[in-house]
């Protein structure tokens, strides 16, 4: 071959990535030796770039140790609290220490935001992560303005706040100082067994009635966990993270979030039994759901994980979905639809009343509540004055 047809050959080479890097689901399986650890196959395009190029094996090779490796920029937050309007959700405000989450869950659904920050929602989401440090400090802030009304804070609603990074940057600990010394009500949502390092802080809290925490589990089996969720404690450390929990007095709701059809909800009984064992006291579900880039990701995953179940999971799916991997109506995208939906609802009902659990936690009470004193709480006055 001479150094024309050779330079022809990777010029159509290129240009067959770049057209392939513009379609909706990802092109390009990065050799597993190279993502050990994590659970998205490749790095699907960002759909908000006008040009992009596939990530290919080399590019990983010459990065050492590949995906393998997370890398943690830091952002300095101007606000803490996000607020919503969603009729689907029974909170208003919320708060995310970290952009990106090592967990790797194949599932996320928050896998499409992490394109707002120029990443992929592959394995960018789990590797490429941002830590908000002084994300305590603004939260004090805002508590002190005097327009401030308090209600429940959300932790954990979009990435996991208890992730393994968190070992080290201690960002979720620095919250929890905030809301305990204001008395604000806290709900946790994790997968993470380092909440068990904040008892101390998360259980006066809850003494006074200011704070719970759920506690997700998707399956029971090692090996589909393992795969599904490839940086999460077992589901056996959950269980004893619920059961630490509820013993120092933390109301604790098991999530059986999401459930997978076809391949983990033939589990639905088991996991309640487990979680009304280890001491939870309430259970919810959601309704398994793909959205944007989260679909063909997962899709990606599942074929290659479990191929004989590809089919009747994705099919399942499209059923409880009006016949799309999924629906983005209020009052459709968490419930689903169709007999399949219906069944799964009866079930859990059943099951949660044979185990004497609720469907829901007492609300949080926000009486308590006093704003923050100090120096930054004067500051934040003074910010406020015309």
């Amino acid at each position: 071959m001479n150094n024309f047809e050779h330079l022809s050959d990777y010029a159509s080479f290129v240009l067959l990535m770049f057209y392939a890097s513009t379609m909706s689901e990802p092109i390009t399986t990065i050799p597993a030796k190279y993502r050990r650890g994590r659970g998205a196959l490749g790095n699907p395009a960002n759909r908000f770039e006008a040009r992009s190029v596939e990530d290919l094996p080399e590019r990983w090779e010459a990065d050492g140790e590949g995906a393998g490796r997370s890398i943690v920029f830091e952002e300095i937050a101007k606000t803490a609290i996000t607020y919503n309007t969603s009729p689907d959700i029974s909170f208003d405000r919320s708060i995310n220490p970290y952009h990106g989450c090592e967990h790797g869950c194949t599932y996320c659904f928050a896998r499409p935001s992490h394109a707002y920050l120029g990443y992929s929602p592959g394995l960018d989401l789990e590797r490429i992560l941002v830590a908000r440090p002084n994300i305590a400090e603004v939260l004090r802030k805002e508590l002190a303005a005097k327009r401030y009304a308090p209600a429940p804070l959300a932790l954990g609603t979009s990435t996991d706040p208890y992730q393994p990074v968190e070992k080290e940057r201690k960002i979720m600990r620095d919250v929890l100082q905030v809301l305990g010394e204001t008395n604000h009500p806290v709900g946790i949502t994790t997968k993470g067994s380092l909440i068990e390092r904040d008892i101390d802080l998360i259980a006066p809290l809850a003494e006074k009635g200011l704070a719970w925490v759920g506690i997700s589990i998707t399956s029971l089996n090692k090996d589909i966990s393992r795969a599904m969720e490839p940086r999460v404690p077992s589901p056996q450390k959950r269980l004893q993270t619920i059961e630490r929990l509820a013993k120092s007095g933390i109301p604790v709701r098991l999530m059986i979030a999401p459930i997978v059809p076809g391949l983990t909800d033939s589990e639905l009984e088991r996991i309640i039994a487990a979680g009304a064992d280890a001491g939870a006291c309430a259970a919810s579900t959601i309704n398994f759901r793909l959205p944007r880039e989260a679909a063909p990701i997962f899709e990606q995953w599942l074929r290659e994980s479990f191929p004989e179940r590809a089919e009747k999971v994705l099919a399942k799916v499209r059923e409880v979905h009006g016949g799309k991997l999924y629906d983005s109506r209020w009052g459709h995208r968490f419930k689903g639809q169709g007999i399949w939906a219906d069944l799964l609802r009866q079930r859990f009902d059943v099951a949660i009343a044979k185990n004497r659990l609720k469907h829901r936690l007492p609300p949080l009470r926000t009486d308590l509540f006093r704003p923050p004193r100090g120096e930054s709480a004067q500051l934040s006055l003074f910010d406020e004055m015309p």
